[in-house]
């Protein structure tokens, strides 16, 4: 699996921990962002999301230029992205 994961999260999400704890334990590395702390991260997750700020919001780029947003995915979810 190749490709650059970036997480907007919120320090309070159990739904965050818990995708951190799966994709650590999946070897699967990433750069979290929280989303109360920068304003502009905050205003991407709303774009990706209708207005809300739901979290997790994951952007996985690929090494060709291609990105998917996910919302709240599993790992298995990830994992199929990261292969694409």
């Amino acid at each position: 699996m190749s490709g650059n994961v970036t997480m907007y999260s919120t320090s309070w999400c159990g739904f965050c921990r818990r995708l951190k704890t799966q994709l650590d334990r999946e070897g699967i590395a990433y750069t979290e962002i929280n989303i109360e702390e920068d304003p502009a991260s905050a205003k991407i997750v709303e774009e990706a999301n209708d207005g809300n700020q739901t979290v997790p919001t994951l952007l996985i780029s690929s090494p060709a230029g291609t990105s998917t947003t996910l919302t709240n995915p599993s790992v298995a979810q990830v994992k199929q992205a990261l292969a694409a």
